[in-house]
């Protein structure tokens, strides 16, 4: 499944482990084009809001090939369910 495109926001597939101690991390991301970028470092995770595209989230910043990259996950407000939230990034300018 490709990206979908709202605004400034490009909702992803993300790849991503959940550890025994509740940690979920991102490993890999398809684009929109349906290219998949492996993840190949966290460098830091918090929560945040994107600025860019708005809302809020835990803001990943990632490395992928080199480069530096925000990776959001939006959470659901719905409590109930398997939809526990959305990945997505800002596009760029």
């Amino acid at each position: 499944m490709s990206g979908v495109q709202t605004d400034c926001k490009v909702y992803v597939n993300v790849r991503a482990a959940f550890l025994p101690d509740g940690k979920m991390l991102p490993e890999e991301l398809t684009w929109e084009d349906g290219t998949p970028y492996t993840i190949d470092r966290i460098l830091n995770m918090k929560p945040s809001v994107a600025r860019k595209a708005g809302g809020q989230g835990d803001c990943y910043t990632i490395l992928v090939n080199g480069k530096q990259s925000h990776l959001f996950f939006e959470r659901s407000t719905n409590l109930t369910g398997a939809y526990i939230g959305r990945w997505f990034v800002e596009r760029k300018p």
